[in-house]
C-alpha cells in the first residue's frame, strides 16, 4: 500500500511539474545562447582571451566575420560548422542581435613593456609609417580606437591574447577577409616586435568615457577595404 501511495505522489508530482513547465521562448536571444557558450555571457567575451567580445560591436562587422567563417575566409571549424546552414539574412538578423547589446567591458590589461617600445607603437597607431605605406590605426578605427559604423570595429576592449592571434592569423593567411584585403597588407608590413607592442600598447589602454563607434569612419580613408564601403 505504502509503495502504490509513493508511486502516485511521485506521479502526481511530476504531472505538476510538467504543468507548471514553461515553454523556451522562440526568440533570437534565445537562440543566441549557442554563440554564448564561447564568447561568453550576452558575448561580453570568454574569460580564455581567445573568444571575442560580440556585444557592441558593429552590426557590419559582425555580419561580414560570419560570412567570412561560413564561406572560407576565416578558419575555425567549430564556428564555420555552426553557421555553415544559415542563410544571409539570418546571419545579418543574429549580428544585429549582439550589435545592440549595450555592455560594460573589462579592465584593461597592465602592458609589460619598456615605456620606449610602447611610445613607438603608439606612434605607429596614431601617425603609421609612410615609407612602409602602413596606415595610422587611428585612420580607419577612429580617433578614439573605438571603431566606426557600420563595419570597422574597435580595438580598445580585447585580449592581448587575442589581438596577437589575429594578426598573427592575418600574417600567415589562416585570417583573409573580402578582397582587398587591407588588413593582410598592414599585418604582413609589420614586425613581429611591432605587433608584440601594439598589442601591449592596446591591451592596456582604458576605454573612453563614450565607448561606442563612431558614427561613420574618419575620411578620407587611407586605403580601399574589402567589406567596408569606401
Amino acid at each position: 500500500m505504502r509503495s502504490t501511495i509513493r508511486s502516485l505522489a511521485a506521479t502526481l508530482c511530476l504531472v505538476a511539474t510538467a504543468a507548471h513547465a514553461q515553454p523556451v521562448p522562440d526568440t533570437l536571444a534565445q537562440r543566441a545562447m549557442a554563440c554564448t557558450g564561447c564568447h561568453g555571457k550576452e558575448g561580453r567575451a570568454a574569460p580564455d582571451g581567445y573568444y571575442p567580445r560580440l556585444a557592441g560591436k558593429p552590426a557590419g562587422y559582425l555580419y561580414n566575420q560570419l560570412l567570412n567563417f561560413r564561406d572560407g575566409r576565416r578558419d575555425y571549424g567549430l564556428m564555420s560548422e555552426l553557421i555553415a546552414p544559415l542563410s544571409d539574412a539570418y546571419l545579418k538578423e543574429l549580428a544585429g542581435h549582439f550589435a545592440s547589446l549595450d555592455l560594460p567591458y573589462p579592465p584593461p590589461q597592465p602592458p609589460k613593456l619598456p615605456a620606449p617600445e610602447l611610445a613607438r607603437a603608439e606612434a605607429l597607431i596614431r601617425n603609421g609609417d609612410a615609407a612602409r605605406k602602413l596606415p595610422a590605426c587611428t585612420a580607419c578605427h577612429g580617433e578614439r580606437l573605438t571603431g566606426a559604423q557600420p563595419a570597422v570595429p574597435g580595438l580598445l576592449g580585447l585580449s592581448r591574447d587575442y589581438l596577437n592571434g589575429q594578426l598573427g592569423a592575418w600574417r600567415s593567411g589562416q585570417r583573409r577577409a573580402q578582397a582587398p584585403d587591407c588588413m593582410q597588407h598592414i599585418a604582413q608590413a609589420l614586425t613581429s616586435a611591432e605587433i608584440n607592442a601594439l598589442t601591449h600598447y592596446l591591451a592596456g589602454q582604458p576605454l573612453p568615457a563614450d565607448p561606442h563607434p563612431a558614427a561613420a569612419p574618419p575620411s578620407p580613408a587611407p586605403m580601399r577595404c574589402g567589406g567596408v564601403a569606401p
